[in-house]
């Protein structure tokens, strides 16, 4: 079945089947953490659909789905890419350049709340991708929202933690994501669907 999604789906481009590539051969057991294959698509077509021109993307790992978002963006878009790992993120800026979009991606290696809460206060942000640290999620929401533009997505990746959320004995991520579902469907200032899409994604658009 799951052959079948990505055979029915956009395929991925070469830079997008190297960077999925290398990230399983150099960091096999970390590799969990790469956005699925099919979210690479899917976060291009968002990217268009909303005619994004600045994103936020909090949690970069080796880069596919940003590279996945830079692509689709216009050449005067701007994609700024939170990490706080220079190992991981040498192989995205490679991948990057290789692809021709390493001028449309700032990276910033510090932790991203401070990176987002030094950003401009006003709502600019078309639309911001979530894949960090699940203990983080519901502060980077805080600081994302009111930096929405109107009509902005959030996009949240494994809200659904490998099935982990329904327990109610969940304890460390999955508990994290318990309380950011919960957050994220009482926001009064955001609309939510949560999608059953890999490992869960929640597309939120602010009102």
């Amino acid at each position: 079945m799951y052959d079948y999604v990505l055979a029915h789906n956009p395929p991925l481009n070469d830079a997008q089947r190297d960077i999925v590539e290398l990230t399983h051969r150099v960091f096999p057991e970390a590799a969990v953490m790469q956005s699925a294959q099919e979210q690479g698509p899917l976060l291009a077509f968002l990217v268009r659909l909303i005619g994004a021109r600045q994103i936020v993307e909090v949690g970069t790992f080796t880069g596919f789905s940003a590279l996945s978002m830079a692509q689709a963006l216009p050449k005067d878009g701007t994609l700024l890419a939170c990490d706080v790992s220079e190992e991981w993120t040498a192989y995205a800026r490679e991948a990057w350049e290789r692809a021709g979009v390493a001028d449309r991606i700032q990276l910033r290696i510090a932790p991203a709340l401070e990176t987002l809460r030094a950003l401009p206060a006003e709502p600019r942000i078309d639309l911001a991708y979530l894949d960090a640290d699940k203990g983080g999620y519901i502060s980077y929401w805080e600081e994302l929202v009111p930096r929405l533009r109107p009509g902005g997505l959030i996009v949240a990746d494994n809200v659904l933690y490998h099935g982990e959320v329904v327990d109610p004995a969940a304890t460390g991520s999955a508990l994290a994501i318990r309380a950011f579902n919960d957050h994220v469907a009482a926001d009064q200032r955001m609309e939510a669907v949560l999608l059953t899409v890999a490992d869960g994604l929640t597309l939120a658009r602010k009102r």
